[in-house]
Parts: C-alpha cells; sequence; structure tokens
C-alpha cells in the first residue's frame, strides 16, 4: 500500500527559503501552509520572494507580523503537519508551535560555530575559510537542536559576504536535499550539537560597518568584505561626507607612511590602516554615487 506524502508547515524567506521549499516541493511533500514576512519598504530587497513561488506554485501563504498569535497556532494545527521547517524566518517560533510537530530548521553556518544572527556576516568579518548549512532540529534555544545534515563550502580570500551566502545557499539546498528521503522515512541522523564550542552572535546594525583606520589593514578588509553592497557597507566620514566602500582589495604598493585614512595616492584611492598597510579602494561611493579619484581629493581639501 503506498503511504500518502508527509504534509509539512514551512516557515520561510529569502533565497535559502526560496530554494529549500523547491527541494521539499520536487521531494513529494504536502506544503500545506507557507508562514512567510512581507516584504519591508524600508529594505534593499536583493534576493527572492517566497510569496511569490508560493503564488505560482498555489500553496497557501500567511505573513503575519509576528509568530507569537493563537491565529497563526491554530491555521498551523489545522495543517495537521507531520512535519515542520524554518528556512531564514525572521521570527523566533515559540515552544507552541514546536510542540505542534517535529520541526527542523536551516541554520547558514557549520553549526555550533556562529548561532544565531547574521552567521555569514559574522564569519567573513572574523576571517573564516570555511563556512556553510547545516540542518537542525528546533528547540526552544536557537539554533541548540541536534543536527541533521551539513554542508560545508570554502570562504575565499577576497569573497564578500553577499558571495559566500550564495554558496551557502547552495550548501542550504544540497544538505536538505541529501537527507530528505531518510527524514521523510523517520531514519535520518541526529548528532549531538555540541554547545560548549562556537558562540551566539547578534544582528549587526548599519553603524557596526563604521571604519576604525587604526586597526590592521586585514580587519578592515575583512568587514569591508562582510558588509559589501548589496549590504549597507563599510563606511568612513569625513567633514559633511560619508564615504562607502563598494569594491577594495588589499594594497600592494607602498602607502608612503600616510597617516590612517582616505588618501588619494598616484592618482588611486586608498584607505591607510593602522599597521602601515592600506586597501585599494577601486569603488567608493558618496551619497550612493560613485566619486573618483580626483573628486575625493577635492573633497578632501575642502575638509581637512
Amino acid at each position: 500500500m503506498t503511504q500518502s506524502p508527509k504534509r509539512a508547515v514551512v516557515f520561510a524567506y529569502h533565497n535559502v527559503g526560496v530554494r529549500c521549499l523547491k527541494v521539499l516541493l520536487a521531494g513529494g511533500v504536502d506544503v500545506a501552509l507557507v508562514v512567510t514576512h512581507q516584504d519591508s519598504a524600508s529594505e534593499n530587497i536583493w534576493f527572492e520572494s517566497v510569496q511569490s513561488l508560493c503564488e505560482t506554485e498555489g500553496i497557501p501563504f500567511l505573513t503575519p507580523e509576528d509568530a507569537k498569535g493563537d491565529e497563526l497556532l491554530q491555521a498551523i494545527r489545522a495543517a495537521r503537519p507531520d512535519l515542520m521547517f524554518s528556512f531564514y524566518f525572521r521570527h523566533m517560533l515559540p515552544q507552541a508551535i514546536l510542540d505542534v510537530a517535529p520541526a527542523y530548521n536551516m541554520h547558514g553556518s557549520l553549526l555550533p560555530a556562529y548561532r544565531g544572527r547574521a552567521p555569514t556576516n559574522w564569519a567573513v568579518l572574523h576571517g573564516e575559510t570555511i563556512t556553510g548549512a547545516t540542518l537542525h532540529e528546533m528547540t526552544a534555544k536557537p539554533d541548540a537542536g541536534a543536527i541533521v545534515a551539513q554542508q560545508a563550502v570554502p570562504i575565499l580570500p577576497d569573497d564578500t559576504a553577499f558571495e559566500v551566502f550564495g554558496k551557502v545557499t547552495v550548501a542550504a539546498e544540497l544538505a536538505l536535499y541529501d537527507v530528505l528521503p531518510a527524514l521523510l522515512a523517520g531514519t535520518a541522523p541526529r548528532i549531538p550539537n555540541d554547545l560548549t564550542q562556537g558562540g551566539y552572535f547578534g544582528g549587526r546594525k548599519p553603524e557596526d560597518g563604521r571604519i576604525d583606520w587604526s586597526r590592521p589593514a586585514r580587519e578592515v578588509y575583512n568587514l569591508h568584505r562582510a558588509v559589501a553592497p548589496p549590504y549597507t557597507g563599510a563606511f568612513t566620514d569625513a567633514g559633511p561626507y560619508r564615504y562607502v566602500i563598494e569594491r577594495a582589495r588589499p594594497f600592494k604598493g607602498d602607502a608612503n607612511g600616510l597617516p590612517p585614512g582616505l588618501h588619494v595616492l598616484d592618482n588611486a584611492i586608498v584607505g591607510v590602516c593602522g599597521d602601515g598597510r592600506a586597501l585599494a579602494i577601486h569603488s567608493l561611493l558618496s551619497n550612493g554615487m560613485r566619486i573618483s579619484a580626483a573628486e575625493l581629493q577635492a573633497q578632501l581639501a575642502s575638509n581637512p
């Protein structure tokens, strides 16, 4: 006798939400309900829409302001899920929801490392050379449940967090795709998540992108990579101007003993750091517009 497909409620957003939801559909999962977010008009939306995918596939979806309401809980219970999944959903799920059915979360790091918010950005900021995606059981404590599947990806020396996030999205898709048959059969592994290792990290704010030019060049470069556009970007202020680094690489020349900060050297923009090394800034934004070395030099001269 053929078993009926497993029913799932899925909490999803962002590229990871879209790709992992597609994996569930391709794997024959009956997605009875999707809970997602309304896109914010104040946010730079550079990622794919879970809501659009639901509309295309005819999947019922909700966009509640949070995950705490009784109306949402009743809708989830009414969907009678066998399993629940969270793919880059931005709200914590309360215990009442977690009690409805076994729940699994996709996290953008190799747990137990980089638990919490913005794991890809933090990994790049700290100069890591590897990260990945982890599917794990959901518990009331975030990112603490047993590990079901992992997929690693490299972080190359000049990768930005945006580029690494693209790899993590693929890693999430692969991890879920590989383990889904065992998960549906009830035979997926459960690897203890050693919380004595790694640590929790909070969300990042735009102000966290402010450059401290007294720091070593490697730290400043990692900050640029961690928040480079389409994130808000590493920035520095000079007089009335705010400058955001769009593209940069370690400077291979001699900074000629220039003090820390932005400079124009041989008709090129450089950012000199506290260890005497510098960044070659190939694209610098001022008020959202790219400026040339000559324009920067004139602005710096007007604000010595």
